[in-house]
């Protein structure tokens, strides 16, 4: 079987997956969770509960706040406390639902069962009821992205998709949550898949994952060899081959053209392995979003885990369980090394987009001091977008806006490779970013003037 993978850049940093073999376990349910109203891109939810209503495990919270949204529900049973503003993970006031838990009542309609549902056997679900019940259950991307999966089946007037991708890459460092997922549910994943083919109206659907984990692949191409139009695509392991455009490109050999294209411009729609098992429970089951897989792990923990935990669990809750921070300099990340952003509050929630809880400690916590550039273009060689990143940087520290612009910063995918890359430690991705923010800016201000 050839492994394929994408052509431009990509590094192989220290994969560190030190909980692979660690089965799920179920986190402890926390006595109170928050609910960020905002676990997804586009509009917040807008809640429809107040202080004292009773709650059961998937009683739905929030409405969706607009087209680009989606709902929020219970992860909990018991009283809601409050609808205020919270501290989140960045250190912003954001408003959240705060609920105090006193058990484990779910709604009654949700099939809690194990019994495997298969597509064949409802000949009911049309793709528009496929779509409703996908937005019904609250369903974002959760790989990272967040965006309402109900949205991204219903592409833009003229664009028409010919495949599903997928992906279950799992390229960054430390993270294994989608791994153990698929070894523990494959069946229930290519189901999902099934589900989001007939949604999308296409007839080919693709399970892509790296081959560093070899028993995924088998297990997976064991669940999906009696589906003709569903293929297993084994990689090569290679960062960022999670990322949208690289992954579309190791698939399908087709290259997404820069911003405003996306994937279903050359006919694909992506979905993270962990949303397909997320439409598979809430189309199937009835079972809003209300857990996920996370991933808690780090060198100097004491031990490291993947958890099936409820939303708005304390990240606090998750790192000791794993028995504490270390006695170190820390810093706690959410997602892996690579893309994954610094919680300051770390009694902040699991929300809809939490892979994993990183613990980064001792001296690869601390940022190294850094020198001048000796332009040995590693960031050039490494950059999957084919873009320049150290003139990026220098450009966007000397403000340098209309240049930002026209040499494309918006086509950054943020995947850190030219910072990991750089031997003289420049805070390449820290200027990219602030600059690709500014230069976004200043589009979407030009085309509202328009």
């Amino acid at each position: 079987m050839r492994i394929k993978t994408f052509k431009t850049g990509g590094i192989h940093p220290e994969e560190n997956k030190l909980s692979q073999g660690q089965p799920s376990a179920l986190a402890a349910l926390p006595r109170q969770v928050v609910l960020p109203l905002s676990q997804h891109i586009g509009a917040p939810a807008v809640p429809v509960v107040r202080k004292g209503d009773r709650v059961r495990v998937g009683t739905l919270v929030a409405e969706a706040g607009g087209v680009v949204s989606a709902r929020l529900h219970s992860s909990v049973s018991g009283t809601v406390v409050r609808v205020d503003n919270v501290v989140d993970a960045c250190g912003y006031s954001r408003p959240a639902i705060i609920i105090d838990a006193d058990g484990d009542e779910w709604e009654p309609d949700i099939d809690r069962n194990d019994t495997l549902e298969t597509l064949d056997a409802h000949p009911e679900l049309t793709p528009e009821r496929i779509v409703e019940l996908v937005r019904a259950g609250g369903v974002a991307g959760m790989g990272g992205a967040g965006f309402p999966t109900a949205v991204k089946l219903t592409p833009p007037q003229g664009l028409v998709p010919e495949c599903v991708i997928i992906n279950a890459v799992e390229c960054e460092p430390y993270i294994t949550a989608d791994h153990r997922l698929m070894l523990e549910h494959p069946k229930e994943i290519v189901q999902g898949l099934l589900l989001l083919m007939r949604a999308a109206r296409v007839e080919r659907g693709y399970i892509a994952i790296e081959d560093n984990k070899p028993d995924a692949v088998a297990v997976m191409i064991n669940a999906a060899r009696s589906y003709g139009g569903v293929e297993v695509v084994p990689l090569k392991t290679r960062y960022p081959q999670g990322g949208e455009k690289q992954l579309v490109e190791a698939v399908t050999g087709r290259q997404v053209p820069p911003p405003p294209a996306i994937p279903v411009s050359v006919g694909a729609i992506v979905q993270n392995v962990a949303t397909a098992f997320a439409i598979y429970e809430a189309v199937m089951k009835r079972k809003p979003l209300v857990e996920r897989y996370v991933t808690v792990s780090g060198k100097e923990l004491a031990s490291t885990s993947n958890l099936v935990v409820r939303l708005g669990t304390p990240v606090r809750q998750l790192i000791d369980s794993c028995g504490g921070l270390p006695v170190s300099d820390n810093k706690v990340l959410s997602g892996g090394p690579m893309m994954g952003k610094a919680i300051m509050n770390i009694d902040s929630p699991v929300v809809k987009t939490t892979n994993a809880v990183t613990v980064i400690s001792g001296r690869e916590a601390r940022r190294r001091q850094p020198s001048p550039c000796i332009r040995c273009a590693k960031c050039v060689a490494a950059c999957p977008m084919g873009l320049e990143p150290y003139l990026l940087a220098k450009l966007s520290s000397l403000s340098m806006w209309d240049r930002c612009e026209s040499e494309d910063i918006v086509s950054c995918i943020e995947c850190g490779s030219c910072q990991y890359t750089c031997p003289s430690w420049r805070p390449l991705l820290d200027n990219i970013r602030l600059g690709k923010q500014k230069v976004m800016g200043i589009i979407r201000g030009r085309a509202q003037r328009q």
